[in-house]
């Protein structure tokens, strides 16, 4: 046995620990991928021997971290969903590792990172949302769901894990409720963030030249949505309640960054309210510091988001953030820099509190709020709590039961 070290908890453990992270897609954008990089350096860095197990990748977050790919042949995301999860259960059958994190939809783990929630909530209240027209055609998103259902339901049984890590009470509620987990099974671990790179400081530059590119100065009240997925994180939503706030407040603005197949469809709603270039759609940006420093105000009136980095990136800028009770970072929000409104409630509902906030001077006074609540969740601390959850679980050294192997897809 290796020489005894100590972990966060005081407690001795053996390192380096070999821990695989395994997610079907290792990327830089994304708040699963950006976690997943973020979390294998902290551990590189803390000595251990990582490697993450994906089925595509791009450049490794440092240079001591791996890459195990398996890249089974699989057409269409169904396929493709499944085919991962099952040649994790294979080479996890055949390759050491002290520990096993899954962060996506797998069966075969020791701690499960519930990042994305529970699946069946997500259709519940956020799938119908998702434009994928050619999917529905051919009932490809049904069997999908069918199969994600299944996966969850195999990772969640009695046995099949040792720790569970929710990101937010919610998830906790939802884990419990849908599938029976003990809670003295979950831990808690809110998001983090950047506190660096996402600072009230880059308004004056970064946030000011955005401004400048748009056309729009210092006298615009700026509002922010930021994310994929459009449907789920309800811009028709906020179309309709700045439409309705618009002639009040002449100089209100609407930002909209980020990527979805359905843009077209929202350009059009916008242009149906009449909005005209109050509203600018940026597409995708690989700096979102920078869109954060250009607004006044971020919206993110999700109808399902298990917690949402948008919020905590936000609130570092010194923005108040406006979500609802549906988004496990508004667990943080309190109304002195924030509000939460109900996820199924009218645009009326959006429209009041997006009054409220563009007030003169009253998104300015909340800056100071903002910040300070984001300065309690910085990114450290989360990668800290994951750490010694891992070490935690190690050191207890029970595996998993053992499950039957996985089925064919088509079986489900």
């Amino acid at each position: 046995m290796a020489p005894a070290d100590t972990a966060l908890s005081g407690a001795p453990r053996r390192a380096p620990l070999r821990i695989a992270l395994v997610h079907q897609r290792h990327a830089a954008v994304g708040g699963t991928e950006r976690f997943l990089n973020a979390l294998a350096a902290h551990l590189a860095d803390r000595g251990h021997e990582v490697v993450i197990v994906c089925r595509r990748h791009e450049a490794a977050p440092h240079p001591r971290v791996h890459f195990e790919r398996l890249h089974g042949f699989a057409l269409g995301t169904s396929w493709r969903l499944w085919r991962f999860a099952r040649d994790v259960e294979r080479h996890l059958a055949r390759t050491r590792y002290d520990l096993v994190l899954g962060l996506g939809k797998t069966a075969t783990q020791d701690v499960i990172r519930a990042g994305g929630g529970c699946h069946q909530t997500y259709v519940e209240l956020a799938h119908r949302w998702v434009k994928q027209p050619w999917e529905r055609a051919f009932g490809l998103g049904r069997l999908k769901n069918r199969l994600a259902n299944q996966l969850e339901r195999r990772a969640y049984s009695p046995g099949a894990y040792r720790r569970i890590i929710a990101i937010s009470e919610m998830v906790k509620r939802d884990l419990v409720a849908r599938h029976g987990v003990p809670e003295r099974s979950i831990r808690v671990i809110h998001n983090g963030v950047d506190l660096r790179r996402f600072h009230p400081s880059r308004r004056a530059g970064d946030g000011a030249a955005l401004r400048a590119s748009l056309g729009w100065g210092p006298e615009h009240f700026v509002l922010l949505f930021l994310g994929r997925g459009f449907g789920r994180k309800g811009l028709d939503r906020l179309l309709e309640a700045f439409a309705a706030i618009a002639t009040e407040r002449p100089a209100a603005r609407l930002l909209v960054v980020g990527r979805d197949r359905g843009r077209p469809a929202y350009e059009r709603q916008a242009a149906r309210l009449g909005l005209g270039d109050r509203v600018r759609f940026l597409g995708e940006r690989g700096d979102p510091e920078s869109c954060y420093a250009a607004a006044d105000l971020y919206v993110l009136p999700a109808r399902y988001d298990a917690f949402a980095f948008s919020v905590l990136e936000a609130l570092a800028t010194g923005l108040p953030v406006v979500t609802t009770d549906r988004t496990g970072a508004s667990e943080l929000i309190e109304p002195g820099f924030g509000s939460v409104i109900g996820a199924e409630g009218d645009a009326a509902e959006l429209a009041e509190a997006l009054r409220h906030w563009s007030e003169p001077g009253r998104a300015a006074r909340a800056a100071p709020l903002a910040r300070g609540c984001a300065e309690r969740h910085p990114f450290e601390s989360t990668l800290d709590a994951t750490e010694a959850v891992l070490l935690e679980v190690e050191q207890g050294r029970s595996r998993p039961v053992p499950v039957a192997p996985l089925a064919n897809a088509a079986s489900c």
